[in-house]
Formats: structure tokens, C-alpha cells, sequence
């Protein structure tokens, strides 16, 4: 970070025209400065008056921070019995509970690294993953274990249930132990036994990254620290009572940052929805009388769909906030909400996995009805608009890449350099993929992706593992997939599909072929049969072409 004494900064937009940086308006949050901490025993030891960690929605089941903290200490016991040291990689399966943060807590608390994975996933895609991060063990519930055997029957698992069953013994699965057997031992005094840094890898989470395959992205924890301060100091979470609803899943960067560290750091309580489910959703905010709904972007839809209804049924007078990710909000849906749901201050975020999810935020009504922004710099934050073709550092209001400097920044890609140089440059500098500019005001736009994600629901479909599945059909001879855009979940895939000579195959025919293979939210849902995929020399599909054609009849 630049010494901001010695710049001259715009006190309104945040730029320094000598060196072309945008810096934060927002209050500089101060990071604790020992080398020696790792991001369990930072959470734990922040003072609050809190009672209730979680709740689970479904069975009512409490547990306090002190149960909280105790069971965090058994497991990482257990776990360190079983000889798992710092830098070892556990790999967790299952959907959200009120134990998948006991598990990622213990872990990190070792210095061990925790790498989560969609339970939507196949197994196919679950053993790339699996071959990629080499997991000494894996946590996973009953309903995933064949997943998981049918990925790698060699894994060591513990079960997250009260008991191992018939059923469970019947796979080939290799069960040690049950979380609720290890939450039972006594933990042994001290929690960290290996001296982990602030530097030392906390969690490798998968993510598209900019472009292409799926990549690990690795975080410290000195990373996740600074996370934790941000979502701490943004919410003002130090004052009263807080109540989250947890709806977005606890394996993506959204979810785990806010519901399995951050948010318990201040003390406030998370209740746990295991699978999003609206009206589940909405008489849990009654019943809990919950303050704060994070959601993303297609959940607001609904909610500003089905208002009247909603309104008459349930009483959400305890709501005071509802923040979106994933993607930035229209004027038409600021104003709808805000009409719709008078009391709620509606608020949202932009982030991505490398940067441990966040980047920029709108903290106040006001803020939001900048229409179409992702907010300003959080705390720390530095930013550079950059022009993709000449590299060249722009100015307020010119559109390019937008590129992040701050804390929560990543390490780097998990065994991939070139991935990594590419990304991240010497000094520091996170290309993020997407178009934007900053206005006179410090306020971000997203205008264009660099990258070629496809947005479904706030998961990220990338087009490049779906070509790669659709060229090994014995049928097809070249293929493209684009972001389709649809109402209801952002985008979606289509695919465009060149035909081998003499080949009737259908639409139908083409999406059965990937739905057997991929996760429900990658399927592809539209296809078009083209004489030939337009390229350019050298051979990079001209993907905005495609996206023209198939918009243009919309």
C-alpha cells in the first residue's frame, strides 16, 4: 500500500493523477500486525456479547458461541490425533449446516488448508478436484458419501453425522469417524499446535477464475483476517443484535466468508437454511424475527415479484437489511424493493474468490441508488482502471479493465504459475476480468466482462469446460457456448454446435449428453446448429459474434 501522506488525492473520486491509483474513501480498518495468528484464533478471541453462533432453520437446533468454540477445540484435537499438520489439504462436501463451519474453523486453526466443493457436483467433476488438491481426508455427509467414493474410493472420510449406518458401511467408503464422535472429545489445552503465519495457506477454494477451467485459489490467512474486519466494520456488527439468514452456500467465497467466519466474529447469529427454498426462506425470517438477508440478484427478483402475497402472508418487520451479490442491481430493482419493502435498506457488494469476496460495496440506501454501481473501494482497497489493448493506466470515467490492490488479495493460484502471473502482477495488482469505470463520485461500474463467465444464479459456468465436454461427442465437430441472458437466473448456457457430415443429432440430444456430466446449474439449455463457429487468426472463438446473433432475435 502507498503511503496516501505523500499523494495528491481528489478527495471525490479517490484518483491520484501521479501515479493513476484510485484509492478508498472509505475509513482505513487497522489489521492486526503480529506475524504469528492464524484466522480461527482471531475470531475467537474478538470480544462480544453474542449468545447464539447458530441455529439450524429446518430442526431448531441452537448452538452457542461457547459450544462453538468448544467444539472447534475437539475436532482440531481429533484431527491432529489423526496426524493431520499444517499445509494439509481437507477437503469438505456438504451442503450448508450449522457444522460446516466447525469443520473449516478447526481446520485452519491447525494451519491445515480447507478446500470446499459444490455438493451439486458429479463425481466426475468432484475427482478433478480431488486430483488437483490431493486431500489427506474428507468430511461429507450421508446423503454425498457415494459421490465421493464414486470420485475416489480411497479417500478417508468422517462422516458429518450422529452415527456411521448400515447404509454408510455398505459403500466402499472408508469411514474413520463421525463429527459428532469427535466433538465429544475433550480438547487438549492449547488449540494451535504449530505455530502458523499470518502468510501460511487457509483455504483453497475452486473458482473460474478469470478465464477457462475451474482453478484453486489459494488465501491466506492474513487474507481472510482482513475479510473478517471488513464485513465486521461495514455491517457496524460491534452494535446490537444481528440476526443473518443464511441462503447463499457456505462452500462458495459468499457464503464462507460471511456465515462460516466473518459475521461470528462480531457475535452476531446465523440460521442456517440447508437448501434455498423461498417460502422456507421467508417463515424462517418471521419465526427467528431476523435483521439482515443476504442474497443474490434472482432471489430479489422474486421478492419483488411476488410482494403482495409475500406481504400478506409474512410478517418481515424485523428486516432491516437486504444485501445482494453476484451481480449489480438495475434502477427498476433498487426501486422496486425499496417501494415493495419500505422498511429494508437494500445493499450490495462486488468480489470476487481472489480477492476472498470483496472489493466494493454500497453501505447506505443513498449509495445504492447510485443505479447500476458495485459501490466504492471497501477499506484498504486500491484500484486501477486499466486499457486491456495498451496496458495503459486510465482516468475518472474511462472504461477498462479494472484491476484491485488490498489485503484479502490472494496468493496465488494452487500449482499454477502461469495462471498466477497472468493475474497478478509483480506489485501486487489483481486483474479482475471485468469492464469498468469509476466515476466523479469514487463509485464503480461494471460495464462488460473481460471474462467469459457465464453468471447462472451468482455460480459461474465456464464456457470453456463445456466445449471440451461437447467436442468428445462422436458427433460433433466444433462447438461454442455463450451467456444466454434470462429473467429468472442471470444467464444461462447456449450452446452453438457444429454437426459432423451426416449427423441429424438435436437440440435435445446435445443438452441430455451434458446434463449426464455436470452439475445441474452448468447445463446447457439452448443449442443452435451452425455451419461454423467464427474464430479469429488465431483461432479464439468470437464469442461476442455468437452472443450478437443469438440476442438479436430476442
Amino acid at each position: 500500500m502507498a503511503d496516501n501522506n505523500s499523494l495528491t488525492i481528489d478527495p471525490r473520486s479517490g484518483f491520484c493523477k501521479s501515479n493513476s491509483v484510485f484509492y478508498s474513501k472509505r475509513k482505513p480498518i487497522p489489521l492486526p500486525q503480529t506475524d504469528f495468528l492464524d484466522v480461527t484464533t482471531f475470531i475467537s478471541s474478538r470480544p462480544h456479547h453474542g449468545k447464539t453462533a447458530f441455529i439450524d432453520a429446518a430442526t431448531g437446533r441452537h448452538l452457542s458461541f461457547k459450544d462453538l468454540w468448544k467444539a472447534v477445540d475437539s475436532v482440531a484435537t481429533c484431527l491432529y490425533d489423526m496426524g493431520i499438520r499444517k499445509g494439509h489439504v481437507i477437503l469438505l462436501l456438504s451442503p450448508n449446516s450449522i457444522f460446516f463451519p466447525i469443520v473449516c474453523l478447526s481446520v485452519m486453526s491447525l494451519g491445515a488448508v480447507i478446500t470446499t466443493t459444490n455438493p451439486l457436483n458429479t463425481p466426475r467433476e468432484i475427482a478433478k478436484q480431488i486430483a488437483n488438491s490431493k486431500p489427506s481426508l474428507a468430511f461429507t455427509t450421508p446423503e454425498l458419501l457415494a459421490k465421493l467414493t464414486e470420485s475416489n474410493s480411497n479417500l478417508t472420510i468422517i462422516l458429518i453425522d450422529d452415527e456411521i449406518t448400515d447404509a454408510s458401511t455398505k459403500t466402499k467408503a472408508k469411514i474413520v469417524t463421525t463429527l459428532s464422535e469427535m466433538v465429544k472429545k475433550e480438547p487438549r489445552g492449547i488449540r494451535v499446535r504449530e505455530q502458523v503465519n499470518q502468510d501460511d495457506t487457509a483455504t483453497l477454494l475452486y473458482s473460474s477464475g478469470t478465464t477457462g477451467e475451474s482453478k484453486g485459489v489459494v488465501s491466506s490467512h492474513k487474507n481472510l483476517i482482513a475479510m473478517v474486519q471488513t464485513i465486521v466494520e461495514r455491517f457496524r456488527l460491534n452494535e446490537g443484535d444481528h440476526k443473518f439468514i443464511c441462503t447463499v452456500p457456505m462452500f462458495h467465497i459468499y457464503g464462507l466468508a460471511a456465515f462460516a467466519t466473518g459475521i461470528l466474529a462480531a457475535g452476531s447469529t446465523v440460521i442456517v437454511l440447508s437448501k434455498f427454498e423461498m417460502g422456507e426462506m421467508l417463515s424462517t425470517i418471521v419465526k427467528y424475527r431476523a435483521t439482515y438477508l443476504p442474497l443474490v440478484p434472482p432471489i430479489l427478483v422474486a421478492l419483488i415479484n411476488g410482494a403482495d402475497q409475500i406481504r400478506e402472508r409474512y410478517d418481515l418487520s424485523s428486516l432491516n437489511f437486504v444485501l445482494s451479490g453476484g451481480a449489480p442491481l438495475s434502477k427498476e430493482m433498487v426501486e422496486g424493493f425499496s417501494e415493495k419493502y419500505p422498511g429494508v435498506t437494500i445493499l450490495q457488494g462486488y468480489g470476487l474468490t481472489e480477492s476472498a469476496g470483496i472489493g466494493a460495496s454500497t453501505d447506505t440506501l443513498e449509495e445504492s441508488r447510485r443505479y447500476g454501481t458495485a459501490g466504492l473501494l471497501s477499506p484498504n482497497t486500491e484500484a486501477k482502471i486499466v486499457d486491456p489493448e495498451s496496458g495503459k493506466a486510465l482516468l475518472v470515467n474511462q472504461t477498462g479493465e479494472l484491476w484491485l490492490r488490498a489485503p484479502s488479495v490472494m496468493k496465488g493460484y494452487f500449482s499454477n504459475a502461469e495462471a498466477t502471473s497472468s493475474t497478478i502482477d509483480s506489485e501486487g495488482w489483481l486483474r479482475t476480468g471485468d469492464l469498468c469505470y469509476i466515476d466523479d463520485d469514487g463509485f464503480i461500474f461494471v460495464v462488460d466482462r473481460l471474462k467469459e463467465l457465464i453468471k447462472y444464479k451468482g455460480y459461474q459456468v465456464p464456457p470453456a469446460e463445456l466445449e471440451a465436454l461437447l467436442l468428445t461427442h462422436p458427433e460433433i465437430s466444433d462447438a461454442a457456448v455463450i451467456p444466454f441472458p434470462d429473467k429468472q437466473v442471470g444467464q444461462f448456457p447456449m450452446a452453438y454446435v457444429v454437426r459432423k457430415a451426416g449427423s441429424n443429432l438435436s437440440e435435445k440430444a446435445v443438452m441430455d449428453f451434458i446434463a449426464g456430466q455436470v452439475a445441474p446449474y452448468k447445463r446447457i439449455r439452448r443449442v443452435a446448429f451452425v455451419a461454423a463457429i467464427p474464430k479469429n487468426p488465431s483461432g479464439k472463438i468470437l464469442r461476442k459474434d455468437l452472443i450478437k446473433l443469438a440476442t438479436s432475435k430476442l
